[in-house]
């Protein structure tokens, strides 16, 4: 009687997909994972820049800062995962040039759905980005 272990193949294609179904299923969900992350730290630099070309209109830092502030409220909640709560904005002249100023935001990204993930290369969980415009043109 022939044994015909090495030769019999049933159930192969289950024991593979048992052995590289997670660790398919773990790329795909990092790859959806740090593109959210991606696209909100997209959206805080395109904020930030919106922010600083509505602050042109400002004739002071105040009223720059107020600008801005009233800007990112409004526009906050059309940008999938970020929320308005966690962004915090800082309008400021730049000492080094009387003639431009720059808009800061800062975003707490903890409660993106990356942090969830089990990888080995996180990014920062605060997003910080920043626009330089000049006052009154080129």
């Amino acid at each position: 009687m022939k044994i015909l272990f090495f030769r019999d193949q049933d159930g192969t294609s289950a024991i593979e997909f048992a052995i590289l179904a997670p660790i398919f299923f773990m790329v795909v969900f990092s790859m959806i994972g740090y593109g959210i992350y991606l696209s909100a730290s997209h959206s805080v630099q395109q904020i930030t820049a919106d922010a600083a070309r509505t602050a042109i209109a400002g004739l002071n830092a105040e009223e720059r800062n107020r600008l801005a502030s009233e800007f990112i409220g409004k526009v906050t909640s059309d940008h999938a995962f970020l929320e308005p709560a966690n962004m915090s904005v800082a309008v400021e002249d730049d000492p080094g040039n009387e003639e431009q100023f720059t808009v800061k935001i800062s975003y707490d990204a903890s409660n993106l759905p990356i942090w969830s993930l089990y990888a080995f290369a996180m990014p920062s969980s605060r997003i910080e980005r920043y626009a330089t415009i000049r006052i009154g043109g080129i």
